[in-house]
């Protein structure tokens, strides 16, 4: 029997929960971390409501609502400020969002750099290929593995997403099959809710729409998918094609980023993968640029 949720109960908890959060971060705010005087009598910790919305350019008696856990409307400017007062990190920063109903999710890993041992855990996969994305699959790090597997990834702006769109079929390191582009555009929709009105995304979406046909078209489509372990054709033109088995995790130390590994399937896909490995960087690098020079030289 499927369990019926109490949606305004869940809401009413989560606003709850938004008001003790904020009476936390603010009671962890000298006057003086403000510039702000700190008065003969003063028995609030930290900074009182009336300081936090003065700080936040907003009305005493709407930041008093929002502690309170009222129903009231919240705009992505608004949190921002709050944020901002509050000297809240990202992780606190996309808290905040969350409880305050707000669908726009900030990116929590934006302008910081990855735990070192990220890196780490990538080189101790070798021979396997893994990779950190994004949630727009920017490639954030890799090993050397990856690098000989998918060198078409780490071109240019290192977007797994545009070369895979952008990059014609007959030297692309993923065939276009369709249902794998429908479940990567999908993934993208629902990482794109969560940051409605970032400038870097809107663009982001826009020249894909505007310079991929099929990516334009899965767009429209409005589906929504997470990423999934699955099994997949790779190219490489050094050594052909390698049946890989992505399996793809979740990173909650860096929020909305994730990791996949590429295994090869059989005897075949592994042998194929250490004779990659084997060669040199010039070896593995030459097919590719004597494609580009034969089928390609006009680009």
């Amino acid at each position: 029997m499927t369990e019926v949720v109490d949606v305004q109960a869940v809401r009413k908890a989560r606003r709850a929960e938004l008001g003790a959060f904020l009476k936390s971060r603010r009671a962890r705010i000298s006057p003086e971390d403000v510039g702000l005087p700190t008065g003969a009598r003063r028995r609030t910790p930290g900074l009182r409501r009336e300081e936090v919305a003065q700080l936040s350019g907003v009305g005493i008696t709407w930041y008093t609502w929002l502690e309170q856990g009222r129903q009231i409307n919240v705009s992505v400017q608004v949190l921002n400020s709050v944020a901002r007062t509050l000297s809240l990190d990202a992780a606190e920063k996309a808290h905040l969002y969350r409880l305050a109903d707000v669908p726009t999710v900030p990116t929590a890993y934006a302008g910081t750099a990855l735990p070192e041992e990220l890196q780490v855990i990538l080189d101790h996969l070798e021979p396997l290929p893994g990779v950190v994305l994004s949630a727009r699959y920017d490639v954030l790090a890799h090993n050397k593995s990856y690098e000989a597997l998918c060198p078409g990834f780490l071109l240019g702006e290192r977007n797994v997403a545009r070369r895979v769109f952008l990059t014609p079929e007959c030297c692309n390191t993923y065939h276009h099959n369709w249902d794998d582009l429908r479940r990567m555009v999908g993934y993208l929709r629902g990482a794109y809710v969560k940051n409605l009105g970032d400038p870097s995304w809107e663009d982001f979406i826009t020249e894909l729409c505007s310079e991929s046909a099929n990516f334009a078209a899965l767009w429209a489509r409005n589906d929504v998918a997470v990423p999934a372990s699955r099994t997949k054709q790779v190219r490489n033109l050094a050594v052909g094609e390698l049946e890989m088995f992505l399996t793809s995790m979740s990173l909650p130390s860096v929020p909305h980023a994730w990791m996949q590994v590429y295994t090869p399937t059989d005897e075949a896909a592994w042998a194929k993968l250490r004779q990659l490995l084997a060669m040199s960087e010039e070896q593995r690098r030459r097919p590719w640029v004597e494609h580009r020079e034969t089928y390609h030289a006009a680009g």
